[in-house]
């Protein structure tokens, strides 16, 4: 039996009757796998008060810094923090790196020389990163830079292809990217236990490979990350997972000292490095947000359950399954045609705390090679550690969903995007 006075919340909210009532129905279902959700979320929530109470953080740390940003002690502990969190020599924490793409662009220009090249060995990147490695020629690439790139596919189950891998390593082959996430793709996400196996059997191949993994969108969504497994880099995005909603901006990069310091030359200048960078006041919210991410992730990833659960019920193919284990926060949903993408995004808008009179359009989104539509009513521009939703406009004509601050955000923007594609009459009536 529903709290009547609950009920009656999400009715004024202006879900129907008949989508609470089938919804409600899978999330009674979910119960023993949201507890497990909470467990891992407990494990990650000790790691990183552990290393909090290791570094001594203290007020002080909260301190601004301007200008260069000379010894900057809540800086530099912060980044001390990172570090004991992910297992590695270094870390480089900063406000200036813009964006998940930037911090990996940071990483690949730090570590890549002319004449090397650069391998990913589980398909196609994302697509911001296309013009970073110039497959999409632009001006600055790292193509541009004599950095050549190789590429090898994963096979139609999604696993790795090793013959073709080790085919494709050779002398000149410096740098391997592994993207953990999916990205605009609806092959699996990888495991940190997969990422281990891939670079064991790189490392037999070419043992002084660097071994980088674009970890955005999978911290602390299990109990060991990719530098556990031996990845000598991990890079990614503070307004995703690792930011818990409060960071305003930037980036990391973990791993070991040689390669973290190449990346931070990169980022400011040879021989200043790591030495500069003011944080301007927003140290404390890096610090709070870090503490608060793996409660917010684990909100995010029963969402992500929640809503893989009932469109697959509704007849779609959703990725990860039902029940496939989750390593990441992004759920897929391939609706198959361009309206039922935009109803769904209308939906995640219409949930949002901030901007949800807006009704987002496909647009021209630079860095992308198709229009992309993208629903996020969020604190902070472009967070998708909040409830949000984008999709390429384009075949499949999948939708991919992440993010929710609390679980009742999540299970809000998944109520609201199931009652936008009821209104426009494109789910089976049978269902509800």
């Amino acid at each position: 039996m529903e709290n009547t006075d609950l009920y009656s919340m999400y009715l004024q909210s202006g879900i129907d009757k008949k989508v609470l009532d089938f919804c409600f129905s899978i999330e009674r279902e979910l119960k023993e796998r949201f507890e497990l959700i909470d467990t891992t979320a407990e494990f990650n929530q000790m790691k990183v008060l552990n290393a909090m109470r290791k570094h001594k953080v203290s007020e002080i740390h909260f301190a601004s810094t301007t200008g260069y940003g000379y010894n900057d002690l809540g800086r530099d502990t912060l980044e001390a923090v990172y570090a004991e969190i992910f297992h590695t020599e270094d870390a480089l924490v900063r406000p200036q790196l813009m964006s998940g793409t930037h911090a990996l662009t940071v990483a690949l220009f730090g570590n890549l020389r002319p004449g090397d090249e650069l391998l990913s060995p589980v398909g196609k990147p994302y697509d911001t990163l296309e013009s970073v490695i110039g497959i999409t020629p632009t001006k600055g690439s790292l193509k541009e830079y004599g950095v050549t790139y190789r590429q090898v596919d994963l096979l139609s189950d999604g696993s790795f292809d090793y013959e073709k891998i080790r085919s494709a390593i050779h002398k000149n082959t410096k740098l391997v990217t592994i993207q953990r996430s999916k990205g605009y793709q609806t092959r699996p996400t990888l495991s940190v236990e997969q990422i281990g196996e891939l670079i064991s059997f790189l490392r037999s191949i070419k043992p002084d490979l660097i071994c980088m993994v674009d970890n955005c969108y999978g911290e602390f969504v299990q109990t060991i990350e990719p530098t556990d497994v031996g990845a000598d880099l991990v890079v990614g995005s503070l307004i995703k997972n690792p930011g818990g909603g409060l960071a305003p901006t930037g980036g990391y990069i973990a791993g070991k000292k040689e390669f973290v310091e190449n990346a931070a030359y990169r980022l400011s200048a040879p021989g200043l490095g790591k030495e500069i960078g003011a944080t301007l006041g927003l140290n404390q919210p890096l610090y709070q947000g870090l503490f608060l991410a793996p409660t917010v992730v684990s909100g995010a990833l029963k969402g992500a359950i929640f809503a893989a659960n009932i469109y697959e019920r509704l007849g779609y193919f959703v990725v990860p399954n039902a029940v496939e284990p989750r390593y990441d926060i992004i759920q897929a949903v391939t609706l198959n045609h361009p309206e039922s993408i935009i109803a769904f995004c209308r939906g995640i808008q219409a949930a949002a705390p901030v901007d949800s009179y807006v009704v987002p359009e496909p647009w021209a989104m630079p860095g992308y090679h198709s229009q992309v539509i993208m629903a996020a009513g969020a604190f902070v521009q472009g967070s998708s550690i909040e409830l949000s939703a984008d999709a390429p406009i384009e075949p499949p004509y999948a939708v991919y969903f992440q993010g929710g601050l609390t679980w009742y955000h999540a299970k809000f923007g998944i109520l609201m995007s199931v009652q936008k594609l009821y209104d426009a009459g494109y789910l089976p009536k049978a269902c509800f």
